[in-house]
C-alpha cells in the first residue's frame, strides 16, 4: 500500500531501526552517571549529537535534543523572547508558519507581547522586503519556516537572515520539512527540526541555538542538555534519529540524487493531475519547493470523502481542507494564500517511492474525484455563456439577484449550489450565497477566479454571511 504522507511522518529508516535496537541494549543507562554503563550511554549520546550537528551544519555544543519538534519550537521561541525582553516584546512571523509557532505566538500575545504577521503571496512565499519592513524597533524575534509543511513552498531564509542580522534581530527557522534534504543556508540564530520527518523515530526534536544568540531557558530546569530540555531523554530514539539523518546525508553525497528523482515524480503529478481531473488547482510555488511534496485542490469535492476514496484504493495522503478538520475551519496556510481549500490533497513522497506507484495514483485519482462529485450532485455542464437561455449578454444587470440559502451545510455544498444556479441569471446579474461555513469565505472567491466570474464581496447577514457573485461569462 503506497504511503504518500511523508510530510506528516516518514517511514522509519532501516538504519534507524538497526540503531534503535542496538541502543536499546547499549544505551539504556543514565548518560550523566560515571559508572561503566553510564559512560557507554554518554559515548552514544555524544556521537549522536556530533552526527546530527554535522548534518544540520552547526557545532555539537549548539545542538540540544528535545522530546519533539513542537517542544523545540516552543523552547526556542520562549527562550529568545525571554532573553530579549528588555529589547522589546514584538514577535514577527509569516502567515503560514506551523501551528506550533502560532500557538506560541498566542501565548506571547496573551502575556502582553505584540505579534506581527507577515502575509504571503498566492504561492505561499513571503516577500523578504515585507519581513525587512516589519523589523521595527522593539522586535525581539522573527520566525520563518524554511519550507511550508502543507504546500512545499521554500522561503527566502538566507535573504531574510541577512536582513535580521543587519537589524540585530535573531531569526528562528522551523526546518522540520527541509532538514531531510540538506542544511538550511543563511545566518539564522535558532533552528528546530523533528526526527520523524526524516525517518527517525517519533519523540525526538532538535533545537539549535547558535553561539552569540541571547537565550534564557524557560520552565523547570536541570543539568541535562544545557538546561534547555530537562529530564532523562529517550537515548535509544536519539541515537536512531541521528543515525537516520547521517545515513541520508551519506546517501546524498555518494549515490544517485534521490531528491532529484523524487522531484521528477512530483513534477509528473503536478502536470498530470490537471490533465486528468477537471477543475483542479495545483498550489504552491512550482519551482522553489520541496522535492517530494505537491498539493492540489479539487473543486466541488469534500476533502474527507476524497481521502477515504483514496484510502480504499490503497493510497495514504493528507489534506489541509476544512472538510477533514474537526474544527471545520479551512487550513490557515491555504487561507493566507487565498487559494481553493475544498477537496485539498497533499502528496508527500517518502524516500524510495516507486514511479509505478505514482502512475497508479494518477490512474486512481480521476475515478475517486468523479465518485465524490457524483455523490454531491455536481452539475455536469458549465452554464451557457450569455443570458440564461439565450447565449446573449443582457444590456443592464438585474436590479436584484438570486439568493441561494446554504446555511447549515458544509463545504463543498455552498460552491456546488452556486455552480448550479449561476447559469440561471443574466450576465451582469448577481447571485448571493448565504453560508455559515468558514470555508465559504475562501472557496467562493477562489471559485470565481477559476470560473472568470466577479466576486463582489461579503455582506453581513442575520446568520453567517452573504457572499455576492456577479455573472461575467
Amino acid at each position: 500500500m503506497p504511503y504518500f504522507d511523508a510530510a506528516s511522518a516518514a517511514p522509519l529508516h532501516p538504519v534507524a531501526r538497526e540503531a534503535l535496537l542496538a541502543a536499546l541494549d547499549e544505551g539504556w543507562a543514565d548518560p550523566a552517571r560515571l559508572y561503566r554503563e553510564g559512560r557507554r550511554a554518554r559515548l552514544l549520546l555524544d556521537a549522536a549529537r556530533e552526527a546530527a550537528a554535522d548534518a544540520v551544519g552547526c557545532r555539537p555544543d549548539e545542538l540540544t535534543f528535545t522530546p519533539s519538534g513542537t517542544h523545540a519550537v516552543h523552547s526556542g521561541m520562549f527562550g529568545v523572547l525571554a532573553a530579549r525582553r528588555r529589547v522589546g516584546r514584538r514577535l514577527v512571523h509569516s502567515a503560514v508558519e506551523h501551528s506550533s509557532v502560532l500557538h506560541a505566538a498566542e501565548v506571547h500575545a496573551a502575556a502582553g507581547g505584540t505579534v506581527t504577521e507577515v502575509p504571503v503571496d498566492r504561492t505561499g512565499r513571503v516577500a523578504q522586503a515585507a519581513v525587512a519592513d516589519a523589523l521595527g524597533g522593539g522586535t525581539a524575534l522573527v520566525c520563518l519556516q524554511s519550507a511550508n509543511h502543507e504546500v512545499g513552498t521554500e522561503q527566502p531564509v538566507q535573504e531574510v537572515a541577512a536582513h535580521c542580522r543587519e537589524a540585530g534581530v535573531p531569526l528562528l527557522v522551523d526546518a522540520a520539512q527541509s532538514v531531510p534534504w540538506g542544511p538550511v543556508p543563511g545566518a539564522w540564530s535558532v533552528l528546530t527540526a523533528s526526527a520523524h520527518k526524516w525517518g527517525g523515530p517519533p519523540g525526538v526534536g532538535l533545537l539549535v541555538v547558535r553561539k552569540g544568540t541571547r537565550f534564557a531557558p524557560q520552565g523547570p530546569l536541570d543539568e541535562r542538555e544545557s538546561g534547555r530540555s530537562p529530564g532523562f531523554g529517550n537515548l535509544p530514539a536519539v541515537v536512531a534519529a541521528a543515525a537516520a539523518l547521517r545515513a541520508l546525508r551519506a546517501a546524498a553525497q555518494s549515490g544517485p540524487d534521490e531528491a532529484a528523482r523524487l522531484r521528477g515524480l512530483v513534477e509528473r503529478i503536478r502536470a498530470g493531475v490537471p490533465e486528468l481531473v477537471p477543475d483542479v488547482e495545483v498550489v504552491g510555488d512550482p519551482v522553489r519547493r520541496l522535492p517530494h511534496l505537491v498539493t492540489f485542490s479539487c473543486l466541488y469535492v469534500d476533502g474527507e470523502a476524497l481521502l477515504h476514496e483514496l484510502d480504499r484504493a490503497g493510497f495514504s495522503v493528507s489534506s489541509g481542507s476544512s472538510c477533514t478538520s474537526s474544527t471545520l475551519t479551512p487550513s490557515h496556510v491555504l487561507r493566507a494564500m487565498g487559494v481553493l481549500s475544498e477537496g485539498n490533497v497533499r502528496v508527500s513522497l517518502p524516500y524510495g517511492t516507486e514511479a509505478a506507484d505514482v502512475e497508479r495514483f494518477l490512474t486512481v485519482l480521476p475515478e475517486a474525484v468523479r465518485s465524490v462529485r457524483e455523490r454531491f450532485g455536481v452539475p455536469a455542464q458549465e452554464p451557457a455563456r450569455g443570458a440564461a437561455g439565450t447565449g446573449e449578454p443582457t444590456a443592464e444587470p438585474a436590479a436584484s439577484g438570486l439568493v441561494v440559502d446554504t446555511l447549515g451545510r458544509r463545504c463543498p455544498v455552498p460552491v456546488i449550489e452556486l455552480a448550479k444556479v449561476i447559469g440561471e441569471v443574466p450576465l451582469g446579474a448577481t447571485v448571493t450565497v448565504l453560508s455559515d461555513d468558514a470555508a465559504a469565505r475562501q472557496d467562493i472567491p477562489a471559485w470565481c477566479a477559476m470560473r472568470e466570474q466577479e466576486y463582489v464581496g461579503e455582506e453581513p447577514a442575520e446568520r453567517g454571511a452573504a457572499y455576492v457573485v456577479r455573472r461575467r461569462v
